[in-house]
């Protein structure tokens, strides 16, 4: 009779995880680059000190994970705002390192640095800030990534790539700072670039909304089973002291 108090009380922590990452995702749907976060939940098997050697399966509390579909692609005509086809990431340096993102709304310095709408230099492929030239009008960048200013081409768009799922933390941005080091994207014949064009959020509000509807009834579920345990263990305790 425990175990099913136990076994409940591992699905109310996974369905608040749940609820969470739900809130996180709804919050950010108009969030430019913005990808959704998901969970998946494992089933952890316990043996119970009986003798059939009977297992009682309980929730994990879930790992996080990056939705890895791609977000609708919206024409701004802002020729310093660009979108991502294909499965890969900008880069920015910020004081805490490096960070991938998928908003791609550039500006150029008076400097000719080519930053986030945050302020942070965008990287080229190997690593080093974008310099362009300030006086040189609005840059012409090609599906390759090339940058071109007055017909010379002055620089390249870096496109990087890195294994979200062995570990990832949220930045600003809409940006990922991931445990694995970024790697620049030498095979483009996926990936591509489009000037004039912003990515929007992966985020479904219809199919967030809809999944915020089940938790819930499965929390209110679990909580109404949860109070029938424990009003059955007490009366087994009454009876067994023998409490009338």
């Amino acid at each position: 009779m425990q175990s099913g108090l136990y076994v409940s009380l591992s699905s109310q922590m996974a369905l608040e995880k749940r609820l969470t990452t739900i809130a996180d995702n709804m919050a950010n749907v108009n969030t430019t680059g913005f990808r959704g976060t998901e969970v998946k939940f494992n089933q952890l098997l316990s043996d119970t000190d009986n003798k059939l050697n009977a297992q009682v399966a309980f929730v994990s509390q879930g790992n996080d994970y990056l939705s890895g579909d791609s977000g609708e692609l919206q024409h701004t005509g802002n020729m310093l705002d660009f979108a991502i086809k294909g499965d890969a990431w900008f880069a920015l340096d910020t004081p805490a390192g490096q960070v991938l993102t998928k908003d791609g709304r550039f500006t150029m310095k008076d400097t000719g640095e080519l930053v986030s709408i945050r302020g942070y230099p965008v990287l080229d492929a190997g690593g080093a800030p974008i310099q362009l030239n300030s006086a040189g009008g609005e840059p012409k960048v090609g599906n390759d990534g090339m940058i071109y200013q007055g017909g010379r081409q002055v620089g390249s768009l870096g496109l990087f790539e890195a294994d979200i799922s062995k570990g990832y933390l949220r930045y600003e941005n809409s940006g990922v700072m991931t445990t694995e080091t970024p790697r620049a994207v030498t095979d483009r014949f996926n990936i591509g670039i489009e000037q004039g064009y912003l990515e929007n959020s992966n985020v479904n509000a219809m199919h967030e909304i809809t999944q915020l509807i089940e938790v819930n009834r499965a929390f209110e579920s679990i909580a109404s089973l949860t109070a029938d345990s424990e009003s059955s263990f007490n009366e087994a305790i009454k009876t067994l002291g023998g409490s009338r």
